[in-house]
C-alpha cells in the first residue's frame, strides 16, 4: 500500500461498477455491430451507457436509435448479447440485460427543437 494515498499501487481511481459499466458498454456495442449485419433495425443503434446494479445481477443498456423497432430488435438479440458478455467478461454471473432509450438523448432533442424555434422567430 502506498502511504501517501492509502491505495495499493496501480489501483483504479474509480469504482469497480463504473469500470464494469464501461467494459459492458464496449462488449455490447461491438456485438450489436455484428448482429446488425442480419437485422437492419440495429444498424443505427448507439449504446450510450450501461448501468449495472451494485450487486451485478442486472444491467440496463441505454441506447440511442433512429429506427423505431430498435428496442424490439435488441430484446430479440438479448440472448446473443448476453452470451457475448459471458464469454468476454470474467464474472461469476453475467448480469441480466434490459434495454431502455437514453433519456438524455430525448432531452437534447427537446432543447435543440426549442433553440430552433427561437432562431426561427
Amino acid at each position: 500500500m502506498s502511504r501517501a494515498t492509502g491505495a495499493r499501487p496501480g489501483a483504479h481511481s474509480y469504482p469497480r461498477v463504473a469500470r464494469l459499466n464501461e467494459v459492458l458498454r464496449e462488449v455490447i456495442a461491438d456485438e450489436i455491430e455484428r448482429v446488425a449485419t442480419s437485422d437492419e433495425r440495429l444498424e443505427l443503434v448507439t449504446v450510450t451507457a450501461v448501468l449495472c446494479d451494485p450487486d451485478l445481477q442486472h444491467a440496463t443498456v441505454l441506447f440511442a436509435s433512429l429506427p423505431e423497432g430498435a428496442r424490439a430488435a435488441l430484446s430479440r438479440a438479448r440472448p446473443r448479447l448476453q452470451s457475448a458478455v459471458a464469454h468476454q467478461v470474467k464474472l461469476k454471473r453475467t448480469p441480466q440485460l434490459a434495454f431502455a432509450a437514453d433519456p438524455v438523448v430525448a432531452q437534447g432533442e427537446r432543447v435543440e427543437q426549442a433553440l430552433r424555434s427561437l432562431h426561427d422567430q
